[in-house]
């Protein structure tokens, strides 16, 4: 067969498979249906359980066999997706209503992960059978073919409660992210009672019922006004901070613990809060903990933290808000899939499509079972009818030679080839007409239902189906009854599954954290050949005095206020609190510079280290191996970055040397090759720290500087070439920008 080319913009083509890739992503796995609150993978997992018949009242099930069934039936994505979905909706610190029933390990609220899937089982919760799947066979919800269309899968869980709002729901698709807090139930069904009875109520009326997030850690959000525009919008930021409790301990010491958590620690942030704690302590921020332990169990969360007399708790408690996440941030987008789109809803839109729902499935539950009704109403008359006539009906049956025969006659009176006592019997046969439903429900009526007793039942049975029929038929034709009947089972599901409210509300002013005064001391800053850095004070300094100057590459005296400037041969800057700097004894190792700053010891070298304070007043002199020289003005380096430019450099060269020098002084320059050149530094030129310099010295073909030194007073200072030695201050004086001198 003739191929045919179709010619296309390739960036068009694109385009479409991206947005294609795009909304499968967003509709078909990451984001909740706002109708019953679940991602595909949540429903496909509940209905495969309701299927093999995992109910809440029967014995649990390998977990591995319910993924396996779930992604051979419904869900071909990958096993590893299924049961986490599984392992979520047991976890009763993540979801405001469990909708399994675990059994085993399904992890823990510190982020510990579930044992795998072949060592746990499941089951469903009641409130998943009773609210989730409970109607599935009374036709309230469209099905559709499975991935293969082997099987069929319900597009939507007849959910009788808002489980987009109680459970809440997160997840990331393709430029898209859904965050939405979970709620109390029984505020929730209050809210969709509201809106039943009266569905032009506002956002405000109903967060007359929905008081806010309740979140299953607990804790208290401190923003309660901004909440009207969050529910308004659909969108916003939840402050909410854990619940401390201050403890009486042994000695007249006190203790905080913490009982709960905000909702964003769940996991990995517990731990990452018990070490912001210690940083706090080791850093000096606090003095006031004693020691921090983590008490939580299966009972709740329990961080002790104990305190030295006389603790400013108050303080304590602002510091812990607002250095660690024991106050949180929680975004909210409601985003979820609402008429087959992706949108952002509000409170009340969220409720309206609810309710809405909820409407569809009470119309379409209701018209099933008064098509059922009158069904068996039908056949209820038909048989009613026959026991009148039931002389004739066995007259007929003894005179036909088949089932046909007879249901021909009493269907449409055909009396043809059946045997009569009489004509007077045949008329009234040819005049039955029974309809075929009963006239299928008389052939296989049993002769017990004969018995004078069983009729009696038959008739009770027929006023049964007609109460139920015009029972029904008011609830689908009346607003007002089949509200009465949601409502009704609104109640139902508050009295057996609600629970008290966790999180509380309340409004609180921002932490405003005053920083305590440090007493400002004198301190000595030393760093070794290796990088690793530590304060001492100076009585310590003066006992090690001789062992310090020589075991330690750099030895600044300084304040414990102050920053130290650590300069580089890469041209780079860093600057070091000194409080961020270990303090304790003489021989302490310290601690790696590159854990105070962006220092990468692969790329730079440390070429001198300074205090900013005595930086401030003076100017510093820069040095490259290219002989490039200026001075820059030391306050140009009191910045309040880590890490900055120091100056900048040409393409191989490097910085040589860093040094503080008045302008009387003499530099003396050395070079690979033996040359020396003396000039006095005020011949060197003040230039902004981004700036190369000048030339300080005229180099030969491949040389370069190896050397820099200054003469400063009456010093007579001597520097080796090769294995002679060289008296500096001997040198004659020159000019800056010429060759020098070779040494001899």
């Amino acid at each position: 067969m003739d191929g045919q080319i179709i010619r296309a913009e390739y960036s068009d083509i694109m385009q479409k498979s991206y947005i294609d890739y795009a909304m499968s992503v967003i509709i078909s796995r990451v984001l909740p249906d706002v109708r019953d609150g679940l991602k595909p993978v949540q429903r496909r997992t509940l209905y495969d359980m309701y299927e093999l018949g995992i109910r809440y009242d029967r014995p649990y099930r390998k977990c591995a066999r319910i993924v396996g069934d779930t992604m051979g039936k419904f869900h071909p994505h990958g096993d590893s997706s299924i049961y986490e979905a599984l392992v979520v909706m047991a976890q009763d610190f993540k979801k405001g209503m469990t909708l399994v029933d675990g059994h085993g390990n399904f992890g823990s609220i510190e982020g510990d992960g579930a044992a795998a899937m072949r060592y746990t089982e499941a089951r469903l919760e009641k409130v998943t059978q009773d609210a989730f799947l409970a109607d599935l066979d009374k036709d309230v919800v469209d099905f559709g073919p499975n991935f293969d269309e082997t099987e069929r899968e319900p597009q939507v869980l007849p959910v009788r409660i808002p489980n987009l709002l109680v459970n809440g729901a997160d997840g990331i698709a393709v430029g898209m992210v859904t965050s939405i807090p979970p709620h109390n139930l029984a505020e929730v069904i209050d809210a969709v009672k509201a809106m039943i009875r009266n569905n032009k109520i506002t956002t405000e009326g109903l967060m007359k019922y929905v008081k806010g997030p309740d979140f299953p850690t607990g804790g208290i959000i401190v923003n309660q006004d901004e909440l009207p525009a969050i529910y308004e919008t659909g969108q916003g930021k939840i402050r909410v901070r854990g619940r401390v409790e201050l403890e009486k301990a042994k000695g007249g010491r006190e203790r905080l613990v913490i009982t709960e958590i905000p909702y964003t620690m769940i996991g990995a942030n517990i731990g990452k809060f018990l070490n912001d704690v210690a940083a706090l302590v080791e850093t000096k921020k606090t003095t006031d903990i004693v020691d921090i332990s983590n008490q939580s169990s299966k009972e709740g969360i329990r961080i002790v933290l104990e305190l030295k007399k006389g603790a400013d708790v108050e303080r304590l408690k602002n510091l812990l808000y607002k250095k660690t996440k024991l106050e949180d941030t929680f975004g909210v987008n409601m985003l979820a899939v609402a008429d087959g789109r992706p949108e952002t809803l509000g409170l009340r839109q969220i409720l309206e499509y609810h309710v809405d729902f909820q409407f569809e499935l009470a119309t379409r539950k209701y018209q099933n079972l008064l098509e059922k009704e009158e069904k068996k109403k039908e056949i209820q008359e038909g048989l009613i009818r026959a026991c009148d006539v039931i002389d004739l009906i066995i007259e007929i049956l003894r005179g036909s030679k088949s089932r046909e025969q007879v249901k021909a006659c009493l269907v449409e009176g055909v009396t043809t080839g059946i045997k009569f006592k009489s004509e007077k019997s045949k008329k009234q046969a040819a005049e039955l007409k029974f309809t075929e439903a009963q006239a299928n429900a008389i052939l296989d009526m049993r002769l017990y239902r004969l018995i004078g007793l069983e009729i009696e039942v038959l008739m009770k049975e027929h006023e049964t189906t007609l109460k139920n029929i015009a029972h029904y038929q008011d609830i689908l034709n009346n607003y007002d009854s089949m509200a009465a009947v949601i409502i009704k089972d609104l109640d139902s599901f508050k009295r057996e599954f609600c629970r008290p409210r966790r999180t509380s509300l309340e409004n609180a002013e921002e932490i405003v954290l005053e920083e305590q005064k440090i007493e400002e001391m004198p301190v000595v800053f030393l760093m070794d050949r290796f990088g690793y850095v530590r304060t001492i004070d100076e009585a310590t300094y003066e006992r090690n005095k001789d062992a310090a100057d020589t075991e330690q590459r750099f030895v600044i005296h300084c304040l414990n206020t102050d920053r130290v400037c650590v300069f580089t041969d890469a041209g780079k800057v860093h600057l070091l609190k000194v409080l961020d700097v270990p303090f304790g004894k003489f021989r302490d190792k310290g601690t790696p510079v590159d854990n105070l700053c962006n220092y990468d010891s692969a790329e730079e070298n440390f070429v001198s280290v300074m205090a900013l304070n005595d930086m401030k007043d003076t100017a510093l002199t820069f040095v490259t191996k290219q002989a490039m020289v200026k001075q820059v003005e030391g306050r140009e380096f009191d910045v309040s970055k880590r890490t900055i430019a120091a100056t900048k450099l040409q393409e191989g060269d490097a910085v040589l040397e860093v040094h503080a020098a008045h302008e009387q002084a003499h530099l003396v320059l050395g070079t690979k090759g033996g040359y020396f050149l003396r000039f006095p530094a005020s011949e060197i030129p003040f230039k902004k720290k981004t700036a190369i310099g000048v030339r300080g010295m005229k180099l030969g073909a491949g040389d370069e500087l190896t050397g820099a030194y200054w003469l400063e007073g009456g010093e007579c200072p001597e520097v080796n070439f090769g294995d002679k030695p060289v008296h500096i201050n001997r040198l004659r004086i020159g000019s800056r920008d010429s060759k020098g001198t070779k040494a001899r």
